[in-house]
């Protein structure tokens, strides 16, 4: 019997390792993917989708447009991973075997414990999730009035929820609803831990597009009215009500791997892998945001798409090493700049090749765009790249 491969998820991490395995491989092993969806979502895109649900054709490309006929596709609900027995369980009480395993499952809104966060917020972290903050908006704005605006909090100002912020005011602006817009982080800054140039390109743009932005004051509870900022022992808290809160505040590891037998980060449940992807167990490699990969003491590499792209290409190569008795290549993120879109402008910070830090205006928008087409035209084709250029 033929060395059974399978990667689990259709992410950035998964779907670059199954097209770098397909060429590795060439038919010496049989290839498996497994994915909840039956598509790959670009998902530093999706949250055009919130302002204008019909982008979503755009980002989410089927898996059949992505992988060659040889790559069995299993469309399913991974549940567990049994090292010793060397299976994957699947929903419904299905299982697949495996020689060599990729986790890419991805990851999942951290909560943090905080009282009514996960029952009275939405997340974005896929097409139905974009599709339900949309309709969440519209709905909240036809109920409201220029006199009584519709609320709507974004908890967390990462990348994220600026973005999401961000496609908020497009859609507001487009059909001169009556919305509010908040954007709250806990930390001092909006992009924390980030370039105080890049954070104030962010923040001047953020509030030219009318977003209330407050920093510096934590989440403490939400009931089904009220989200309650800030507060202790002597201090009551500020209470902002609203009518839509999205909160992107932070992301944690899948349950579905709780209870996989390799070395683990046990509140998060995200892997600890090598900078090869190996992890404690040589046949179970993981990467993406479902991974901690390392990159030298006490560092880690960034749970981004861009590092994930960076990734897959060599932890695809690695497993088909591992299966010839090869010697594993190790990697090192390089970060290559960011760019963040604020509606439909954005701002670019250390970009390669590029002397200015910080820019924003037409030559940002332009590079956004351009890295979303190139990776759709990496990973299905031009046509479907130019195709989608315009929505980018």
């Amino acid at each position: 019997m033929s060395t059974q491969v399978v990667v689990l998820g259709s992410g950035y991490a998964g779907t670059g390792a199954v097209q770098r395995l397909e060429k590795e491989l060439d038919g010496d092993a049989e290839l498996t993917w497994i994915s909840e969806h039956d598509y790959h979502l670009v998902l530093h895109e999706v949250h055009r989708c919130i302002s204008t649900p019909s982008v979503e054709s755009k980002v989410a490309i089927p898996v059949d447009e992505v992988k060659s006929s040889s790559t069995e596709f299993v469309e399913a609900r991974v549940t567990g991973v049994d090292v010793d027995d060397r299976t994957v369980e699947l929903e419904p009480g299905e299982s697949v075997d495996y020689d060599y395993l990729l986790v890419a499952l991805g990851s999942t809104t951290a909560f943090y414990g905080i009282e009514g966060l996960e029952e009275h917020s939405l997340e974005l972290k896929g097409l139905d999730d974009a599709r339900e903050i949309h309709d969440r908006v519209k709905a909240a704005a036809d109920a409201a009035t220029a006199d009584d605006p519709a609320q709507v909090v974004v908890g967390g100002a990462g990348l994220s929820g600026i973005q999401s912020a961000g496609e908020i005011a497009e859609y507001r602006d487009e059909h001169d609803a009556p919305i509010d817009i908040y954007l709250v982080e806990g930390l001092d800054q909006v992009f924390p831990n980030n370039d105080p140039e890049l954070q104030g390109a962010l923040r001047r743009r953020l509030e030219g597009r009318g977003i209330e932005i407050k920093c510096g004051e934590f989440v403490s509870k939400v009931d089904e009215d009220v989200i309650s900022i800030g507060g202790g022992e002597d201090e009551a808290p500020e209470e902002l009500p609203y009518d839509v809160f999205v909160w992107t505040g932070g992301i944690t590891g899948q349950e579905e791997v709780a209870d996989c037998e390799v070395e683990k980060d046990e509140r998060s449940n995200r892997l600890h892998a090598a900078s090869d992807f190996r992890t404690s167990d040589d046949r179970v490699f993981a990467l993406g945001d479902s991974a901690l990969v390392e990159q030298g003491p006490d560092t880690i590499a960034p749970p981004t798409a861009q590092a994930a792209w960076q990734a897959a290409d060599v932890a695809g190569e690695n497993i088909a090493r591992a299966i010839r008795g090869q010697p594993l290549k190790t990697w090192t993120h390089k970060d290559k700049g960011t760019v963040v879109s604020v509606g439909e402008d954005a701002v670019a910070h250390d970009v390669d090749g590029v002397p200015i830090n910080v820019f924003g205006g037409t030559p940002a928008r332009l590079l956004k765009k351009a890295i979303a087409a190139r990776w759709i035209a990496d990973v299905a084709s031009l046509s479907r790249a130019i195709n989608a250029w315009g929505d980018m």
